[in-house]
Formats: C-alpha cells, structure tokens, sequence
C-alpha cells in the first residue's frame, strides 16, 4: 500500500537547528503568527522575532517573545542593540528571513529600498533567503502597484506563499489575500530551506547532472491562423527548470509557446508542436533527470490546411481528421537511454491521485506529480494560468499531498526531493 502524507505533514529534520528571523508586519493577520512561531519551533527551528510598530498595535511583543523564547527587536535606534550595529547582526545570523504577515506597505518598502524602521532596513541589508506571506485586502492585492512590487520583488529572488482566497477578518469581503495558514508557511519554508541545502550554483547537490525539463503548451496547427492547444502558461515548468539550475544542474528546457522569458543559466530550445517537442526531448539525451511538465496536445489534425479554413455560406464547420501525438513521456520513461529519474505530470479535472497512479505505471515514471486543474480546484487564480498550485507527489511506494504553494516553492521542493533521491 502507498505511504501517505497529508499536506499538514512536513519534514521535521529540514527545519532542525535551522534559524528563522521572523519579521511580524502591521495587519490583523499578525494573530497567526503566534502559531506560527510555536509550529516553526516544534520542528526545532529557532525563531527571532522583529515587530514593526503596526504590528504591535494587533498583538503583543511579550506574547510573541514568550512563545519564540527570545528577545523581541522593534527599534532601529535601539541604544543597547545597535551599539554593536544590531540590523546587520540580525540581518545575518538566521538561515531565512521570513515575513509573516507581509503588508502592502512593507512589500512596496522592499521594492523600492526605503528603510525607515527596523524590519525595512535588515529586509535591505539581508543576504539571506527571504520568503513573504502577504496579507491584505482583496482590492489592495490586486492593486497594479502591489502587482508591480510583487514582479519586482520575485525579479530580485524574493519568494512567496500565498494569498489564499477567503473572507477577511477586518471587513468581510472575500477574494484573494488572505495570509497563508501556519502549516502552509512551514511548508513553504522548508522548500526554501530545501533548494539551499547544502549549497546552490555550480558547486550545489546537483552539479555535474544533466536535467531535461519541458515547459508550456504545444501548439498543433489547423490551418496558418488556428491551433489546437491547452491552457498552459509554462510558469511551473520554467520554475523547476530555474530551481534545478540552482541546485547545480545542466538544465535543457525545451519550451512550448509561452510569453515567459527564458530562465537564467538554462540551455532553452523553443518549439512548436508536440513532434518537435518530442525530437528535442530525445536530442537532449543522455540526462540524469528529465521531468516532464509541458501539458502536450494529444492529438494534431492529420492534414493541415495551406490557407486559412474558410467558413461556407449555409455549411456547418468542416470535419477535422485528428491523429494522436507522440507520447513524450511514456517515449522517454522506456527509452534505451532512459534518465535515471523520470518525473511526470498528470493534470487532472477528476480522480486526480487515481488517475496520477494509473499513469505512473503506464508511463515508465519514477514519480507522477498529479495536480487537479479544474475550476473547482480551490486553488486561489486557478491553476492554470495561474501563480500557485496544490500537487500530490506518487512515486512507487509512497504518495504525498503538499499544501498550496506558489508554483515557484512546487519547483523548489520538487527540484529538493529529485537531489535526495539522486543522491
């Protein structure tokens, strides 16, 4: 029988002796961060403490310090903290900082650089993982200026775990900007944990191995103006290919049409259809890894048009003859030259972990990560086309739900498990 997790279920070694700077911003959501603390410290994290002064207003310095058993830092013009240029000792003697609840406010702060208070400037003066949990109100999430901050901020490698959808505290609406449950940020810090550990770049647990990643949708003309295509924006897919290069990885993304720029440090092959995607694939073997993401049309219609379908006067739609695409990922799971670990994707709209199962076996695959992509998924924006994604990872013997993450902490806790189980 598989092993199953579920999604409130988190690795407590990762977190083990690990040191979490936690800055605590002005909102109603501060509240959670109470449990927070106490769920990042059962896992043997130490937790430090900042308060802004709009936190403080919410909820207590002597409450959050009891439960994180450390002092509580709220003054950048602390006498007795700053004799010794406190900010920078603080900025540097943690393993992560984390921001939970992250205002618009201090959002807009980090993506300008302005530091007028304590938790502003160690943000500046950091060289340290940062991970945001933003919490506001629905019209403010959305705002173009938050949006802006919030490109800019992941421009700079700043990371994020949520909004969820749901109903605000503070005045009852509902939409998206509801701070990430207490779990859901553990989580999220241990996949940021995780894609620093030990090391990351050319020197990190995946140097030397090649990786083949695919990205996107394909593309399967009809005539020269329409397609046949799925709703695939790529973002998950360039996401694992950046989070393996990270971790010292040969990445190869051979990427579908997506409007996405190429990620850094990876070798990326454009193509159209689900052939050419298939002929790069191959083309890029032999590889260690390939993790096959792309959502690839299943069928191409048989005989293209040379000129554009044109519609008849009293006639219904003409027929279009479809034939089936080649299967990539059964093609590379049971080729001679075979990865060493074969990932695949199944999105769902039914049966998301059954069906995850069957093509795990059908496939050749090492792991099948099963997502459920209809529009009832739950999954705050949707997933695709969206920023955030809720999976269940079934390997052989074993099945685990993760909570939902941006897609970017999927790929880094992804790209986490494949070097632990390479090595």
């Amino acid at each position: 029988m598989p092993v199953s997790q579920s999604s409130s279920e988190t690795s407590p070694e990762i977190l083990s002796g690990k040191r979490i700077l936690l800055i605590i911003s002005g909102g109603i959501a501060a509240y959670k961060s109470l449990d927070l603390i106490r769920r990042l410290r059962e896992r043997g994290a130490s937790v430090r403490p900042v308060m802004t002064a709009g936190a403080q207003a919410f909820i207590t310095p002597l409450a959050v310090g009891a439960l994180a058993a450390d002092k509580v830092f709220t003054e950048l013009f602390s006498r007795e903290d700053e004799q010794d240029v406190g900010h920078i000792r603080l900025a540097r003697e943690c393993d992560l900082v984390l921001v939970a609840p992250a205002t618009a406010n201090i959002m807009a702060k980090m993506a300008q650089g302005l530091t007028d208070d304590l938790a502003s400037t160690i943000l500046l003066a950091t060289d340290r993982p940062v991970l945001l949990a933003p919490a506001m109100n629905p019209k403010m999430w959305v705002h173009p200026a938050t949006r802006r901050n919030r490109e800019t901020l992941a421009g700079d490698g700043i990371a994020f775990v949520g909004p969820g959808l749901g109903e605000m505290a503070e005045s009852g609406e509902r939409g998206e900007g509801r701070m990430a449950e207490p779990l859901e940020i553990v989580a999220a810090v241990e996949a940021r944990l995780s894609a620093t550990r030990p090391t990351s770049g050319p020197n990190g647990p995946l140097s030397g191995r090649r990786a083949i990643v695919t990205s996107g949708p394909t593309h399967e003309p009809i005539d020269p103006v329409r397609y046949i295509a799925n709703r695939s924006s790529g973002r998950q897919g360039h996401a694992i290919a950046a989070a393996l290069a990270r971790l010292g990885a040969e990445v190869t993304l051979v990427s579908g049409p997506v409007t996405l720029a190429d990620p850094k440090g990876v070798a990326v092959v454009h193509v159209q259809t689900a052939v050419e995607m298939r002929d790069a694939v191959l083309a890029a073997l032999p590889a260690d890894i390939a993790v096959m993401v792309a959502a690839v049309a299943d069928w191409r219609v048989a005989d293209i048009a040379g000129a554009k379908i044109k519609k008849a006067p009293g006639e219904g739609p003409p027929p279009l003859q479809l034939t089936e695409n080649p299967d990539i990922l059964k093609t590379v799971g049971h080729h001679a030259q075979r990865p060493r670990l074969v990932v695949g994707f199944a999105a769902e709209t039914d049966d998301t972990v059954a069906n995850g199962r069957l093509k795990l076996a059908r496939k050749g695959a090492d792991f099948i990560v099963a997502n459920d992509v209809s529009a009832g998924s739950g999954v705050a924006g949707g997933v695709m086309g969206g920023t955030r994604n809720r999976v269940t990872v079934i390997g052989r013997d074993s099945e685990e739900s993760w909570p939902e993450l941006d897609k970017d902490m999927v790929a880094e806790k992804l790209a986490a498990l494949i070097a632990s189980r390479l090595d």
